[in-house]
């Protein structure tokens, strides 16, 4: 119940926060960005205005609230006060941005102009029926059996440590659950909002799965809305969509190619690996299972998208001003540079919004942060008003330093130029390559647009590539493949492109390109077919890789998740083998050094902690270990068949059982589980 009324009052409060700061969004679906008439449903833009933001600034809050209650107020658990607290001011919040139109009885805002037609209806209820199709697919649980799919297991052992860190510890200050003892450094406050309904009395796979699903979703409603907003065509919204869900690549003709001609249809219908001709690109790294995988990334996109609605108008404003001295350079440099009101404010407390809006979303998808104000500075180069942009930006930031300073101790990003990304000639031409293996026939449209586009859209089309720029320039932690997100951002934005020229060909005049309606629309299916072939084959196989029989399965009852979750807290550091996605995890417990990748990636040091690691389990004499023990804090030595196994050390169970006491067992000889407590000393 209360998991229920935290979603409803994130909702409460979305829709206050819109009312009050952004009273156009009711009736952003009248008009093109150029201003053309249209008759889109403001639903497309409301419904996830109300949720994106309603449960961003809801969760930022409960959470300060918590890490004020636990580190200035000494509260040990703090989650259920800072519940109290934030839901509260939530509804108080709400009710004050509705309060003018409660005293004077204007309840226009629930007219919410013209409805969703019938086909966007249709479209976007397969959407969604496959979006959750997809996360119920990964991750669900039955008959008291938690199952997580073969495709997503890899990233979900830290995020389901982080987790159940909320929600069954009291992780403030925030520590990272597979490298315990230091600061936070990875994007977490989502893993947070899941883990804090889990705590409000959400099963777990409903607590993961719907904001994933409502993230998706609205990621997809508010591209679909960009689409139509700049084409002025409905049909370039649905296949803007579609583009995104099932990418364009060359990969599966490619694959198709190295298939002898007997086996391809029982190769098509039963492959199960993903396919890879470029670095990753078999761990499913550009396909929907993505978004299955970092849940995280969507309801990050989806803020973006936001964002990106509320400033284009700006752009195409100047755009128009600009297509007046076309062919005169002089003019249109002084009606960019030196016109009246190109640098004035014009909505400030809008912009403020955004930029607290912007600066909330670094500790949900820190990635997603940076590509939206790289693509927000070039925007405001060729828009009006550009001074709104500045308060964005400068608001961002600010609340972005003071949440680092605020988690992490060192720094967030180490950034510095890094050309290439994960191609393999990291030269111009090697680069290009890469792309053009990565993107086919969508990096044709791209092209297409640049050499042949005009004004705005030329530019527009720059502005959306901009985080592929960023992906094969800078690199941000000591793992470039992280990078990927920005390609993915790209992708999603220029899928655009192809939409509009193929709904323009679809609804063309008689004679056009390919003459009858019939002819065009055999190129426009044709055409389609090729973009989304490869995404639709891979989505094929991401419902073989997590059929039940390959899942992972834990019981939710099991013994040892629950021996953990009753008996340790996040202050406590447990030291074991190099846990991945383990029973002690699902527990919440706190892990010392778990699977060495996810906390390198991350950007800590695992070459220091791994040779302590070693050290301690190897310890030759009581006082050495205790001595370990006692400088690396830790409260908890688990000893099982994978650290006995581990070849990196030997472990000296003899000294850990002479030096502490046991407090829990399972199982025999060398499937034996142990847990010492070095609080209980022994002699």
């Amino acid at each position: 119940m209360g998991s229920i009324l935290f979603l409803g009052l994130a909702f409460f409060l979305g829709a206050g926060i819109c009312d009050r700061f952004f009273k156009t969004l009711s009736k952003a679906g009248a008009k093109t960005f150029s201003g053309k008439e249209l008759s889109l449903s403001s639903w497309f833009f409301l419904f996830p205005a109300w949720g994106v933001s309603g449960l961003l600034i809801l969760t930022v809050v409960t959470y300060l609230l918590a890490y004020a209650l636990k580190v200035f107020g000494g509260i040990s658990y703090p989650l259920l006060a800072a519940n109290v607290l934030s839901m509260a001011l939530a509804a108080i919040f709400g009710l004050l941005c509705f309060l003018p139109r409660i005293k004077t009885k204007d309840f226009m805002w629930l007219k919410m102009g013209e409805r969703p037609v019938r086909g966007e209806i249709f479209f976007f209820f397969a959407v969604l029926l496959l979006i959750v199709r997809m996360m119920f697919l990964t991750f669900f649980i039955a008959d008291g059996k938690l199952y997580v799919g073969l495709s997503v297991f890899s990233d979900f052992a830290p995020h389901l440590g982080m987790i159940r860190s909320f929600s069954f510890g009291n992780n403030f200050p925030t520590a990272y659950s597979h490298f315990a003892g230091e600061d936070i450094r990875y994007h977490f406050l989502f893993q947070f909002l899941v883990g804090n309904l889990e705590f409000l009395g959400m099963r777990l796979d409903y607590a993961f799965n719907l904001p994933s699903i409502f993230g998706l979703f609205s990621t997809c409603l508010l591209l679909y809305a960009l689409a139509v907003k700049l084409s002025g065509r409905r049909l370039a919204g649905f296949f803007a969509t579609a583009f995104f869900l099932f990418r364009s690549s060359p990969s599966f003709f490619r694959f198709l190619a190295t298939l002898p001609k007997k086996t391809v249809l029982k190769t098509i219908f039963s492959q199960t690996e993903f396919i890879s001709f470029t670095q990753n690109e078999g761990w499913g790294f550009w396909n929907l299972n993505v978004y299955c995988n970092q849940r995280h990334l969507a309801f990050a996109l989806a803020a973006m998208l936001l964002v990106l609605h509320f400033y284009m108008p700006r752009l195409f404003a100047m755009g128009e001003r600009l297509s007046k001295h076309s062919g005169n350079l002089k003019e249109s440099m002084k009606e960019l540079f030196f016109s009246r009101g190109t640098f004035l404010v014009k909505q400030p407390l809008q912009a403020l919004f955004l930029g607290i809006f912007l600066g909330c979303l670094s500790f949900f998808n820190g990635s997603v942060l940076i590509a939206t104000c790289a693509m927000l500075f070039f925007m405001a180069v060729a828009s009006e008003r550009r001074f709104d942009y500045l308060i964005t930006a400068l608001c961002a930031l600010l609340v972005a330093l003071l949440f680092s300073k605020l988690f992490v101790r060192g720094t967030v990003v180490s950034p510095k130029y890094y050309f290439g990304f994960l191609a393999e000639n990291k030269t111009f031409f090697g680069a290009i390559d890469y792309m053009v293996q990565l993107w086919g026939i969508l990096l044709l449209f791209v092209l297409g647009f640049w050499i042949l586009g005009s004004g705005t859209w030329r530019y527009l089309t720059f502005v959306f590539f901009v985080p592929c720029i960023l992906a094969f320039t800078l690199s941000l932690t000591v793992d470039i493949g992280v990078n990927h997100k920005f390609i993915m951002l790209s992708a999603m934005l220029l899928s655009i492109l192809p939409a509009v020229v193929l709904s323009a060909l679809w609804e063309g005049r008689e004679g056009f390109l390919f003459g009858t309606a019939p002819a065009r629309r055999v190129a426009v299916g044709f055409l389609a077919f090729l973009l989304m072939i490869t995404g639709i084959f891979e989505y094929t196989i991401v419902e073989r890789r997590n059929q039940k029989k390959n899942n992972l399965v834990f019981q939710m009852n099991d013994p040892l998740i629950s021996w953990i979750s009753t008996n340790t807290n996040s202050d406590e550091v447990i030291l074991s083998s190099y846990y991945h996605l383990h029973r002690v995890v699902l527990g919440g417990g706190m892990l010392y050094y778990g699977w060495p990748y996810y906390a390198w990636s991350a950007g800590y040091d695992t070459a220091a902690r791994e040779r302590m690691v070693a050290r301690m389990f190897s310890a030759d004499t009581k006082e050495e270990l205790t001595s370990l023990i006692e400088q690396e804090k830790i409260t908890f030595i688990i000893v099982d068949r994978d650290a006995r196994e581990n070849d990196g050390y030997t472990v000296r169970e003899d000294v850990i059982s002479s030096a502490y006491e046991p407090v829990y067992t399972e199982g025999e000889g060398e499937n034996q589980l142990t847990i010492y407590d070095t609080r209980k000393k022994k002699g």
